[in-house]
C-alpha cells in the first residue's frame, strides 16, 4: 500500500503541477511578494496529499527564532520534503539552486517564474560572486535568501561538505543566517518512490549573526548546529 499510495500522490502532485503553471503564467505582472504566495498554495495543496494519502505528516519547532526581517535560510537538504516546507513557513523567498533545474520541462519553468538565482556551480569563484551580487539585491528588497549548502540531497546519516556560498553572503552583506535541521529523509527518501508514514521533525536554530566572523567561521557555526540537531532528532524523530 505505500508504493500504491505514494503513486497516487505523484499523481496529483504532476496535476497540481500543471495547474499552477498555468496559474503563474497569468500571475506573472504581479508583484513577486503577492505571486510567492499564490505559487505557495502549490506546497500547501501537496502537504495535504502527503497528510491524507501517505499518511505523512509533521512537527515544526522554533517558529519562534525566525526574524522579522529578510535573511539567509541555511538548510540539510535530504529529500524533495524541505522544499515545500520552507515555502509555507518562512515569507517570501528565492532559492540559490543549480541552473540545470531550470532546464527541466514545466517544472523548471514554474521555477524561473519566482526568481531564484540560478548558478553554474562548476564555475567556482564566478558564482560565488554571483551568489552575492544577486543575494544582496534580493536581500534589499525584503525577500528571503534559500541554500541547502551541501549542495545535492544527502542520505540519513551522511554529511558533506558545507559550501561557503550562503556564509559569504552574511559576511559581505550583514544579514543573519537561520539554520533548518530536519528529518525528512527517513520518510521521503532520497532517488525513491515511497513516502513512509510518520511524523517528520524539522527544527528552526537561533539566528546566526555575521558581524566579526569571517565566512568560515559562519559555515562552521551553521553546520555544528544543523548537523548535531539532526543526529539528536534520530531516524524517527528521537530525542
Amino acid at each position: 500500500m505505500t508504493r500504491f499510495r505514494s503513486l497516487l500522490f505523484y499523481f496529483l502532485l504532476a496535476l497540481a503541477t500543471v495547474v499552477f503553471l498555468i496559474i503563474g503564467l497569468a500571475i506573472l505582472p504581479l508583484n513577486f511578494s503577492l505571486r510567492f504566495c499564490i505559487m505557495s498554495r502549490w506546497a500547501v495543496f501537496n502537504f495535504w496529499t502527503l497528510r491524507h494519502i501517505c499518511g505523512l505528516d509533521y512537527r515544526i519547532e522554533g517558529l519562534e527564532n525566525i526574524p522579522a526581517g529578510p535573511a539567509i535560510i541555511m538548510c540539510k537538504h535530504q529529500s524533495a520534503w524541505e522544499t515545500l516546507a520552507l515555502q509555507i513557513h518562512f515569507p517570501a523567498q528565492v532559492w540559490i539552486l543549480k541552473r540545470e533545474l531550470l532546464w527541466i520541462p514545466i517544472y523548471g519553468w514554474a521555477l524561473a517564474s519566482m526568481q531564484p538565482i540560478a548558478i553554474n556551480r562548476a564555475s567556482g569563484m564566478r558564482a560565488l560572486k554571483q551568489i552575492v551580487s544577486d543575494g544582496r539585491k534580493k536581500l534589499e528588497k525584503g525577500l528571503w535568501i534559500v541554500i541547502f549548502p551541501e549542495g545535492t540531497r544527502t542520505t540519513p546519516g551522511e554529511r558533506r561538505k558545507y559550501q561557503a556560498g550562503g556564509a559569504l553572503l552574511a559576511e559581505k552583506t550583514g544579514y543573519p543566517i537561520v539554520p533548518v535541521a530536519h528529518n525528512a529523509g527517513n520518510f521521503w527518501p532520497k532517488n525513491s518512490l515511497d513516502k513512509f508514514p510518520g511524523t517528520i521533525r524539522m527544527v528552526i536554530g537561533p539566528v546566526i549573526t555575521p558581524q566579526g566572523k569571517t565566512a568560515t567561521e559562519i559555515t562552521q557555526e551553521a553546520e555544528d548546529w544543523i548537523e548535531s540537531t539532526v543526529n539528536r532528532l534520530g531516524s524517527r524523530g528521537e530525542g
